[in-house]
């Protein structure tokens, strides 16, 4: 499956885009649309254009981890959701998240309860995080 625009759309408004590196809350070097890697320098700057070229080379890998990661059917809606929860947390934290067995198993009502807990950056609460969450169940959910 590929990511829907009402998935790109969510990632966006949540990552947002600043087009000079910046820490993240997790104190993680960030650009663009919430692009880390190794390509992320202190004082590095993009472009607007390179911010949506970044972002879309990241969906490729993220949409493939949760193709990869998920063995059950999921609906357009849950399959954006569930790019968009692993675009956040990576791909370890999502392979080895209650969210993904409680999934794997099923248990979709179950496992869209999970994401409520995914709402820590740095050891601290974040509102924006809370906010995220609740837009990714609600989408995983159907809406």
């Amino acid at each position: 499956m590929n990511i829907s625009q009402k998935g790109i759309d969510l990632i966006k408004r949540f990552e947002g885009c600043r087009l000079t590196a910046y820490k993240c809350p997790a104190g993680i070097l960030t650009i663009g649309y919430g692009h880390t890697g190794q390509d992320v320098h202190t004082g590095k700057t993009i472009t607007q254009e390179e911010a949506e070229l970044l972002l879309k080379q990241d969906l490729r890998i993220h949409c493939n981890n949760v193709s990869k990661l998920v063995i059950v059917p999921l609906s357009q809606n849950q399959f954006d959701a569930l790019v968009s929860f692993e675009y956040n947390i990576g791909y370890g934290a999502f392979k080895s998240s209650t969210l993904l067995k409680l999934l794997n198993e099923g248990k979709y009502i179950n496992a869209s309860e999970q994401f409520a807990r995914w709402k820590y950056a740095g050891g601290k609460v974040l509102a924006g995080l809370v906010k995220r969450r609740q837009a990714e169940k609600d989408l995983f959910l159907g809406g």
